[in-house]
């Protein structure tokens, strides 16, 4: 008997580790599965991030809130195209688009599940133009179409159930309960690592994306270079790369600068540019227009 109910349980994780919906990165095409539909993280996120915004102080800097949200929609105006043109129109009903300047003084920036943006004051003084914050708000945006937070939910999801069956699965086979415990925490630390590791998968994943869209809506990626490094000088906090959520500066540098080739690409395909001085665009970008590049998928 205790044999069939080990079979049982074994047959239940095989199926729980497989269930979900699989999903495609865009330019990348990294696939993803996620227990968790776009429309459940949209409603989430939207309750959530209007609960900040009924908290936060709007920053009073009228030409400052006006850039954000000119650069965001600018960008989001590119990647909805970008999503049309290449078989993923559906995608565009999940984001609501905002961008907010608030007044915090933290250099920071994120983003909510469909496109839900908030920008921190502090922010500005280092990305000093429209072209830099492109990079910051591509990177922001690149999360909410890549589904990073979904995919963080999916992980975690199945990580806790799984060690539950495996607990069960390993009480079936007459292993001690002291053992099973043992296990687990031993399993759970693992698990942590594992997730800083996934994280800074992420991360980089925002990097080449945003890098990509800020291109295509016709910012020079080329700016991305001198902007990370202002954002190193700038940094207080010197984390190992090994026990991070982020890359490490130097590592984040290098990925851009071979993203970079492919970046230009849409660039050009833009027609458009930006001046690289505070608040003057020199032109409006086309529409963006599907190009054929041949890209290195993100590996795990």
């Amino acid at each position: 008997m205790r044999k069939v109910n080990v079979i049982l349980l074994s047959v239940i994780a095989l199926l729980f580790v497989s269930c979900g919906t699989t999903k495609t990165v865009p330019i990348t095409g990294r696939k993803q599965n996620l227990v968790v539909s776009d429309g459940q993280m949209l409603s989430l996120s939207s309750q959530q991030y209007s609960e900040y915004m009924k908290t936060a102080k709007p920053s009073t800097n009228a030409a400052n809130t006006a850039m954000v949200k000119r650069v965001g929609q600018r960008l989001a105006t590119a990647v909805e195209s970008y999503l049309r043109n290449n078989g993923m129109a559906e995608d565009v009903q999940y984001y609501k688009w905002q961008f907010n300047l608030v007044q915090d003084q933290n250099v920071n920036a994120w983003c909510m599940p469909g496109g839900l943006i908030c920008v921190y004051e502090g922010l500005l003084p280092v990305t000093q133009n429209e072209a830099s914050l492109a990079i910051v708000l591509g990177h922001e945006i690149a999360h909410a179409v890549a589904r990073h937070s979904a995919e963080q939910y999916s992980t975690q999801y199945r990580q806790q159930y799984g060690l539950q069956i495996g607990s069960a699965i390993a009480s079936a086979a007459g292993v001690g309960s002291n053992t099973v415990a043992l296990g687990q925490s031993v399993l759970s630390s693992g698990l942590g690592l594992a997730n800083l590791k996934y994280s800074r998968n992420h991360e980089s994943e925002a990097d080449h994306l945003g890098l990509i869209f800020a291109a295509m809506a016709g910012y020079d990626p080329q700016v991305a270079v001198s902007f990370w490094q202002r954002m190193a000088a700038a940094s207080t906090n010197k984390t190992s790369e090994f026990l991070s959520s982020h890359p490490s500066d130097a590592t984040r540098i290098k990925q851009i600068q071979g993203w970079m080739p492919e970046a230009l690409q849409y660039y050009k395909a833009s027609g458009g540019s930006v001046s690289t001085s505070s608040g003057k665009s020199s032109s409006t970008p086309k529409t963006t227009k599907t190009i054929k590049i041949s890209s290195k998928k993100n590996k795990k």
